[in-house]
């Protein structure tokens, strides 16, 4: 009895506890740190979370930023070794978190935050379920909090994305979100992560450059709105030239929506020095950029690329290119290595490196001519690309998939320059003539025609034609496509 009284009266003196509560404190050396690894100086956000521990070792936000330096190279780089080190720091942070107080609602934010970040790694590193798990668990953490402090606006960024990307996920994975209780659409989504970036509340200025991030990937490859991504870049006149983070996502965003001398100029821009973080994946952006200008570097940067990229994501693609870069300048015992690395090199888990890997085995080269129409298309050098395609005709073309291919390139490009009804008729005849085929111009096309229908106001047509995608089987891109013509669907039906 006397020595647990003894424990008690030390326990209650605080001679052996230390009862003091951990705080989630963004202070302003905490919001420089965030800025700094925000832009991808990951050694100076590093420094300053280190000055905090030491002056302010209850303050627990500076471990929850650790999370974000780990996350970028990790996530970009894809490096094995780099993983096998990091991989326990999840558990530790987490464990970390539970030190402040319930009662805060940055207890569960920053506990969801971190398992969200994880999940995007485990994909990197093709951990697929447990990426999945990852995610329900960031999911039903986020829609806990948000029932405890509803007016915590971080909780409607991060669940707003989460709901956007579920809204669209393909019939045949419904199961999986199903099962896992994880529900949401596009407008759902959408309007949550609106309602965090036009927010005036402290915690949503803080992390107000992150959504950023959030909102134009969701906007140009879920929503499909490019002309509203390009104008919320311009409103927001995002530093490209210091933030390293923001010139990769413009460089990307340029990459995917034919605006490659945009991207090329983000990146030639940018204010390069060894206090940013080394991301492989810059190379890999900057050579296709590149190369849709058919310029003669191109090769430079995707070799860097293959040669220093530890991952798997994106490999066969960017092989893919430099087999294609050194066809063109014809050299076909350089193009002919590149594609041999594609059977061995990479993995499968994008359509462009399962369509690579595919082109790689049939053994066929691609029309040449072609092929340059293509990648100028691809990056929205318009004219030269249709100045190119109209020296010829279908006619001109003897292979079928030649063909089929000079429609779909031709409606593309009159797509894309706004010349709708033009565009229509060569989609119809790529839809006719393609639709049974492997190739992925009918299924594109039926895609696009849905963009322009969609565009028109005409649901019902609009429908149609995203429906006539899904039903498409066994072409190229498969996966990628039928996520975009679901969201078009939702969109069209307001869901």
């Amino acid at each position: 009895m006397r020595i647990i009284f003894s424990l008690i009266l030390l326990l209650g003196l605080g001679f052996t506890v230390d009862a003091r509560q951990k705080t989630y404190d963004f202070n302003s050396r905490c919001e420089q740190a965030y800025e700094a690894i925000m832009e991808l100086r990951l050694n100076a956000g590093k420094a300053l979370l280190e000055a905090e521990k030491k002056e302010n070792p209850d303050n627990l936000v500076p471990y929850f930023l650790d999370n974000y330096v780990d996350f970028f190279p990790l996530f970009f780089n894809e490096d094995p070794a780099e993983y096998a080190r990091k991989r326990g720091m999840r558990s530790i942070r987490l464990d970390k978190m539970l030190e402040g107080s319930p009662d805060s609602p940055y207890y569960l934010y920053t506990q969801a935050a971190i398992k969200f970040q994880w999940a995007m790694i485990k994909i990197k590193f093709n951990e697929k379920w447990d990426a999945t798990w990852e995610i329900r668990k960031a999911y039903m953490t986020l829609k806990e909090n948000q029932r405890r402090f509803p007016d915590f606006m971080p909780n409607r960024l991060l669940l707003g994305a989460m709901q956007t990307v579920f809204g669209t996920i393909p019939e045949g994975y419904k199961w999986i979100t199903n099962i896992l209780g994880m529900k949401g659409s596009i407008h759902q989504g959408m309007d949550n992560v609106n309602a965090f970036i036009e927010s005036n509340a402290p915690e949503a200025k803080l992390f107000r450059e992150e959504s950023y991030y959030y909102y134009c990937y969701l906007m140009l490859f879920i929503v499909n709105k490019p002309e509203d991504t390009w104008a919320f870049l311009q409103k927001k006149q995002l530093d490209t030239k210091n933030n390293y983070l923001y010139a990769l996502m413009v460089a990307n965003l340029s990459l995917n929506n034919q605006k490659a001398a945009n991207g090329i100029r983000v990146l030639e821009e940018r204010h390069d020095s060894n206090e940013y973080a080394d991301i492989a994946y810059y190379n890999y952006v900057f050579g296709l950029l590149k190369l849709t200008r058919l310029d003669n570097d191109a090769h430079v940067y995707l070799e860097k690329f293959v040669n220093e990229f530890k991952g798997k994501f994106y490999v066969k693609e960017c092989l893919q290119r430099l087999s294609w870069f050194y066809y063109l300048e014809g050299n076909q015992a350089m193009a002919n290595k590149y594609r041999n690395m594609i059977l061995s090199r990479g993995g499968t888990e994008t359509d462009a490196d399962k369509q690579a890997l595919k082109e790689a085995e049939g053994g066929k080269w691609p029309n040449p001519f072609l092929l340059k129409v293509r990648l100028q298309s691809d990056g929205g050098f318009f004219n030269e690309a249709l100045k190119l395609l109209l020296t010829k005709k279908a006619a001109d073309f003897p292979a079928m998939e030649d063909k089929l291919e000079y429609a779909y390139r031709l409606g593309r490009i009159y797509d894309e320059t706004g010349q709708d009804d033009k565009a229509i008729t060569m989609y119809e005849v790529t839809i006719k003539v393609g639709a049974n085929r492997p190739e992925y111009y009918a299924a594109r096309a039926s895609l696009q025609l849905g963009y322009i229908y969609e565009k028109r106001k005409d649901k019902t047509k609009a429908i149609q034609c995203y429906q006539q995608c899904l039903d498409m089987k066994g072409h190229d891109y498969k996966n990628s496509l039928d996520q975009r013509a679901k969201a078009g669907m939702q969109r069209v039906n307001g869901s």
